[in-house]
This record gives C-alpha cells, structure tokens and sequence, in this order.
C-alpha cells in the first residue's frame, strides 16, 4: 500500500483497475449490453415474425424445441425466440407482430437445453400467449 504525500494518483488507478476487474461494473462501465443484446437495454421488444422454426435439443437431452424467428422493428435485427408452453407454436403465424422478453439465462445468455436462444415470445398481436392457448383470449387479427 503506497503512503506519502504524492500517493494518491496511484491509489486512485489502482481501485479503478479492481473495479474493472469485476465483471458487472465492466459491463455496466463499457456499455457492453447496449452494443451486443439485440433488443438493448430495454426489457421487452416488438418484432415481426418471419417463419416458424423447429431445432433439435442440445445433448444429452432429446426433443424438439419450436421457436419462430424475428425481426426486430426498432433496429431490424433478426433473432430467434422460444414460444414456451405445450402448443403454443400453433397460435403464431407468419408476420404477426410478437413482443420478445428475455429467457432468463445468466448473462444475457441461453437456458438449458435451448440451443442458443436468447429470447421468448410472451404476447402475439397484443394478446397474452397463454391466454390465447388456454382459450381464455382470442387472437386479434392483423
């Protein structure tokens, strides 16, 4: 630990250089989501849906994950997201309008065995997908 009269300038650059080393502070600091996530530092995006996709789980799982893939509307940027639930893939069609959250992986990143996805479909034309799959809600037209 440095001590006299001209040792703050190092004192100062070393707790900055420690702060960095934290992962959080350096994301926070170098604005890192902002340039990588697709729907930014928002937590809920709109996008259009360009077609439906089906992708095999990664090992040692076995299945079938449906997901459709999006285009986002505020920067164009096309993503792929999960549509959860058990039939819900049924109630999105081609270019209905979609609003994407995020998928709950640490980090901005994937969840279990979904390969990649970093994003879920949680309404479709404004209706709530799992009232839409319950059959509480009906879909509105586009």
């Amino acid at each position: 630990m440095p001590n006299g009269e001209f040792a703050a300038r190092k004192l100062v650059r070393q707790r900055k250089h420690q702060r960095m080393l934290k992962k959080t502070l350096k994301r926070r600091k170098l604005k890192l989501k902002q340039k990588y996530d697709a729907i930014g530092t928002v937590p809920r995006a709109k996008g259009l849906v360009l077609q439906k996709i089906i992708v095999e789980q990664k090992q040692p799982n076995s299945g079938q994950i449906k997901g459709v893939r999006v285009q986002l509307i505020k920067n164009g940027k096309i993503v792929s997201a999960f549509s959860p639930g058990d039939g819900t893939i049924n109630h999105i069609d081609e270019h209905d309008e979609v609003t994407l959250e995020g998928l709950g992986g640490s980090q901005r990143g994937q969840m279990g065995a979904i390969p990649g996805w970093k994003y879920k479909v949680i309404e479709v034309n404004g209706a709530n997908l799992w009232l839409v799959r319950c059959g509480k809600k009906e879909k509105p037209k586009r």
